[in-house]
């Protein structure tokens, strides 16, 4: 890494961690990573020294979990490819109740032809008592689906949703939003640090819960300052 003369030496040992854990893992640290690789006790310390670096421009913050920290180089650009208009989301916790989602890809907009994402769609097929089979000369259009300026793609890891049949290694198509309604399927995003692919439940009292669809897990509650909405579910991929 290059010592730059606008920071300190704790500054300096801060980048540079960001910049190791990127070049090796490919995404940024969470406070928790940042704060062990320095030995640091105190996450307020990590959280100030990170703080600085955004303000003096080292670093850019895109969205609002520390996944989502970019080292800055020149002309608009993060060092590590991903433009301003980039969105970033925290990877899974270990808590398997809320790992259900992530590695993260957004969806760029562009100028993208509805045309080639079509395929023929011929007909209805029973996955109960055979029907006869139909052929019909309609079109499917994906990109109505999946793409657009406002979709984003999730890699889900956990079982806590398998009882709506999004399994451990699905592909989920998400609508950017924050509004939402009781029983959408959301991404919420807990203490900006930990994101999770939950049921909506109730929204009452200031507390919001969130239901996996697995009877061997629990709902949890949590206050409703403690809870952003990054997405709607509204579709999936699966390959075979």
């Amino acid at each position: 890494m290059t010592v730059l003369n606008d920071l300190t030496h704790l500054e300096t040992r801060v980048l540079g961690a960001i910049e190791r854990h990127i070049s090796r893992h490919g995404q940024s640290p969470t406070i928790a990573e940042l704060a062990s690789e320095l030995r640091l006790k105190s996450k307020g310390t990590v959280h100030r020294y990170v703080q600085s670096l955004i303000e003096k421009g080292h670093l850019e913050r895109h969205g609002t979990g520390w996944r989502g920290l970019r080292l800055v180089s020149g002309g608009g650009e993060s060092k590590n490819g991903v433009s301003k208009s980039g969105a970033a989301f925290n990877p899974p916790s270990n808590n398997p109740a809320l790992s259900n989602v992530i590695a993260i890809s957004s969806v760029p907009a562009g100028n993208m032809s509805p045309g080639k994402f079509r395929i023929p769609l011929l007909g209805r097929i029973a996955a109960g008592m055979p029907i006869e089979a139909i052929e019909d000369q309609n079109h499917l259009d994906l990109a109505e689906f999946f793409i657009g300026p406002d979709r984003y793609a999730l890699r889900v890891t956990g079982d806590s949703m398998i009882e709506v049949g999004i399994l451990d290694g699905d592909t989920v198509i998400l609508k950017k939003s924050n509004a939402v309604r009781t029983g959408d399927i959301v991404v919420a995003l807990i203490d900006g640090q930990e994101a999770t692919l939950k049921r909506l439940g109730e929204c009452k009292d200031g507390m919001v819960e969130l239901i996996p669809e697995n009877k061997t897990m629990n709902s949890f509650r949590y206050a409703e300052t403690r809870v952003s909405f990054q997405g709607v579910l509204v579709g999936q991929l699966r390959g075979y």
